[in-house]
């Protein structure tokens, strides 16, 4: 895929990770972004082609309404993404459920929603901003290890379903960015633009899995 030119949504757009992959793609010639998050009125417009747009991965209503909005996407970024803390034995199993809710259903329901749309545009591309911790688990993060693992295979899945219709279906596995999210961890962090680089790149050059750190 040529960025240039291309139509994208990116969920979770107005900060970190995602607010990146937001700039990445305008630097790199994207005719359109809509730029989605809960709170719209959040997503900073610097530009034209930016258009900030009302999505709740957890609302399936909301994801209808962004199909309806966003008829032409061509390149589907899920980013959104929560982190508990939660752990599996001890933990909240509302969180624990949230966290499922949000990277495994939320991610898997906007692919569902939007693969006719990508089919229309000829096939165009997903990408899946998943964590290394889809591998491994840590004490600390159970619910989120568990639900990221989910997301993994559920894209491994998802990849061999849609290349029928010839959209790529990409993975981006990173350790720690420098986000929000992430504020109380006292450790490197990877700056968010890097991950949006190489995904990006990656696309171009239809790979489907990306690592973007030495976690």
């Amino acid at each position: 895929m040529d960025i240039s030119g291309q139509i994208a949504l990116v969920s979770g757009a107005n900060r970190g990770i995602g607010r990146q992959f937001v700039l990445e793609l305008l630097d790199r010639g994207a005719s359109k972004v809509y730029a989605a998050a809960r709170r719209p009125e959040s997503v900073e417009v610097t530009d034209e082609r930016i258009v900030p747009l009302r999505l709740d991965v957890l609302d399936l209503a909301t994801i209808e309404r962004a199909v309806d909005a966003a008829p032409d996407v061509s390149l589907l970024i899920n980013n959104a993404g929560i982190s508990t803390g939660a752990k599996l034995v001890t933990g909240d199993a509302s969180e624990i459920r949230r966290e499922m809710d949000t990277h495994f259903w939320g991610t898997l329901e906007m692919i569902r929603a939007f693969s006719p749309v990508l089919a229309a545009q000829g096939g165009g591309a997903v990408v899946n901003v998943l964590s290394a911790l889809s591998w491994f688990a840590a004490p600390s993060s159970g619910a989120y290890s568990a639900a990221k693992a989910a997301a993994w295979n559920m894209t491994n899945g998802v990849r061999l379903e849609l290349a029928a219709q010839g959209t790529l279906v990409q993975g981006v596995l990173l350790g720690i960015a420098d986000t929000d999210l992430t504020a109380g961890y006292d450790g490197p962090k990877t700056d968010p633009r890097d991950v949006a680089r190489p995904s990006l790149d990656a696309v171009a050059a239809d790979r489907i899995e990306v690592i973007v750190d030495d976690w």
